[in-house]
């Protein structure tokens, strides 16, 4: 009796363990994609902002949107 209930335990724990690995893979590619969308937004966002003041010409337009949206990953500390 005492090894079925260990055995069960292990099990439910050993699926339990997967089943969050996997839910933690899934959030880290949703946030990913995320940081992604809000780079090119924020890119956007800059490049608008360029073009008010006067400081931007029609060859930089969709620059600054492409080099933000395609940095993805945390920015490295110097």
């Amino acid at each position: 009796m005492l090894a079925t209930n260990l055995s069960a335990i292990a099990g439910a724990t050993y699926l339990l363990r997967a089943h969050h690995i996997y839910n933690l893979e899934e959030h880290e590619a949703r946030m990913d994609e995320l940081e992604g969308t809000l780079r090119g937004h924020i890119g956007l966002i800059e490049e608008a902002l360029d073009r008010l003041e006067g400081k931007s010409t029609d060859d930089d337009r969709g620059k600054k949107s492409g080099e933000y949206y395609s940095k993805r990953g945390r920015d490295e500390k110097k």
